[in-house]
């Protein structure tokens, strides 16, 4: 079960990007396998992209509430493998909520969890939205 849990966690990213009609069906199917049988490092991302997803539906409060649910799983599954993808999924949703400063150090945080981890991908990710944040921050990039 957990290698289809990781599997279906890796392809939901891909997913995201390719085909995004077709997200919602693999995050659907996390959720169900995380509440049939038991939650995995791999659920925070089901319940960060239903979130996020909500988010883009127009509902930010409840996107928020289900980002915040997969932030929390993190630190209660016990493995923070999945740490940086949550971070960088999450932290958009985040910065509707919150001032747009507070998620400078949320980034930081999923690239070195990314990192430690040894997901090269979601650090890099982590990093190019940071640095996006600050551009619209107005922080000074020098």
């Amino acid at each position: 079960m957990i290698m289809a849990m990781k599997f279906l966690g890796k392809m939901e990213t891909g997913m995201t990007q390719i085909m995004p009609k077709s997200a919602p069906h693999v995050m659907q199917r996390i959720i169900q396998l995380s509440l049939s049988h038991g939650m995995s490092p791999v659920s925070p991302i089901g319940f960060v992209h239903l979130g996020s997803y909500i988010a883009k539906l127009g509902d930010i409060s409840e996107g928020y509430h289900y980002v915040k649910l997969a932030r929390s799983l993190v630190d209660k599954v016990g493995s923070r493998e999945s740490a940086g993808g949550v971070i960088c999924i999450g932290s958009p949703v985040r910065s509707y909520v919150e001032p747009l400063q507070a998620t400078f150090e949320y980034h930081n945080e999923g690239y070195a969890a990314a990192m430690a981890s040894g997901d090269v991908l979601q650090a890099a990710l982590n990093i190019l939205v940071r640095d996006g944040v600050f551009l619209f921050a107005g922080v000074n990039l020098q």
